[in-house]
């Protein structure tokens, strides 16, 4: 039997309930197909739990603040299976707000995998078949494997969140945000981390923050193998331990946790039926627009090329759902400018261009300012290290083209100053604003 639906959105995910929710506002038939939990790798893998994990490491951190300058409270070690149960009980609620409005907007959701028979066809896995002039492939993507001998003695990002107690020893392969991130987090908590890693550590993020990040990462303990090239595992008699080319026998650890990069989840879709253009990865090909080569067929979020955060699969669902079917045939996602953040302790976050691709672009016109100054709170408790605040400017007028910052609480102050660069920020405007006194933000607007 076949249904017909304005349109038909393949995962549950952030980007997938965004343009779902958003299509069904303006009125369309929707049908959402997601065989797992709502809110895909985001609620439930990824962000939400990954971030509760980070305010657990602050406030870790606060306490031995706390001791440092006067209370009389010993820290104790985090309780790691109630810490468990507590984020549980927070994802298992926001499951039920997901449903909820799903329901309340009459959106049919179907809890199905699906594959793609034609165009505008897609075979559910009881058989039955559904049809929409509109299909979004919104499927995200899962983390990467290696054909690597002993690869399964180690964790995928996945597993670190059904992790029942704290590994003692740990290594992490890998340089980008989900090696640091967590390199950074179980150092938090009490672990010993090295982190092995190829290239160079957080490549879309400035070289300069990164070798400062790096640095107080450094001091925290954390110790770091780069240019290792990992080709074994396996166990032995005190746990686990890796063959690496450059070194030779790396352990033992206790855990290891493999975070190589992640991989879009097409397979199962069947993608080659239709003519769908997909990369050398998988990656589903789109235009500027999020439409396939394949018209009426679209994708958004991890499952495509594209950065690959929550919000510029969600803000991209939206867009598209306008064009669609809200009456605003030029809605589309500007890719440009888009802020980022590390959670790591402390956290490090950017908007708009490292000073490498600026220069790329302007050469001898870019103007750079930076400072550096200890954190307040640091200092108090008598803790050592700096953040780092730097703008790429370009100009006589020095337009702002990259905004960075590194330190307690950048995770918070820069989403307002991305509003400012996305409206065209020039330097004198910083100067021209009253700080915050005492602030972090305030150096900012600082800055000689």
């Amino acid at each position: 039997m076949a249904t017909s639906h304005d349109l038909i959105v393949l995962g549950a995910g952030s980007g997938g309930l965004a343009t779902a929710l958003r299509a069904a506002q303006h009125g369309a038939r929707v049908a959402l197909l997601e065989p797992a939990a709502l809110g895909g790798t985001c609620v439930h893998r990824g962000c939400v739990p990954k971030k509760a994990l980070w305010f657990a490491a602050q406030w870790a951190q606060a306490q031995q603040f706390a001791v440092d300058v006067g209370f009389a409270s010993r820290p104790g070690p985090l309780d790691w299976e109630q810490f468990r149960q507590v984020r549980a009980r927070y994802i298992d609620a926001i499951d039920q707000r997901y449903a909820q409005r799903l329901h309340d907007a009459g959106i049919e959701t179907i809890r199905q995998a699906g594959r793609f028979v034609a165009a505008d066809a897609i075979e559910l896995t009881d058989g039955s078949r559904l049809h929409a002039a509109h299909i979004v492939i919104a499927t995200g993507a899962g983390p990467r494997t290696l054909p690597l001998p002993g690869f399964r003695l180690g964790m995928v990002s996945d597993d670190v969140f059904a992790l029942h107690a704290l590994p003692r020893r740990v290594a992490v392969v890998g340089g980008g945000y989900v090696a640091m991130e967590f390199a950074s987090l179980l150092r938090t908590f009490g672990s010993e981390v090295q982190v092995l890693a190829h290239d160079r550590l957080l490549e879309s993020f400035d070289a300069e923050m990164v070798a400062a990040l790096q640095g107080l990462m450094e001091a925290q303990g954390i110790r770091f193998a780069m240019r290792s090239a990992v080709q074994t595992v396996h166990r032995g008699d005190d746990g686990i331990l890796i063959g690496d080319a450059v070194a030779g026998s790396r352990g033992p650890y206790d855990a290891l946790l493999w975070a190589v990069g992640r991989v879009p989840a097409t397979e199962a879709l069947q993608l080659a039926a239709i003519g769908v253009a997909v990369d050398d990865r998988g990656h589903v090909q789109t235009d500027a627009w999020q439409d396939t080569n394949v018209e009426g067929v679209h994708a958004i979020g991890d499952v495509t090329a594209r950065k690959a955060l929550t919000p510029v699969a969600v803000a991209a669902g939206r867009r598209l759902a306008d064009r669609l079917f809200g009456g605003q045939p030029d809605a589309r996602l500007d890719y440009a400018n888009i802020p980022g953040v590390v959670f790591c302790t402390p956290p490090l976050g950017m908007v708009g261009l490292t000073e490498e691709a600026a220069r790329e672009l302007h050469g001898d016109a870019v103007i750079v300012h930076r400072g550096r100054f200890a954190p307040m709170q640091w200092a108090l408790a008598g803790r050592q290290g700096q953040s780092l605040m730097k703008l790429v400017c370009v100009g006589d007028d020095e337009r702002v083209l990259g905004i960075h910052a590194l330190g307690p609480g950048v995770d918070e102050m820069l989403q307002g100053f991305a509003v400012a660069l996305k409206l065209g920020l020039r330097k004198r405007d910083l100067e021209a604003t009253v700080a915050i006194h005492p602030s972090s933000a305030e150096e900012l607007v600082l800055l000689d």
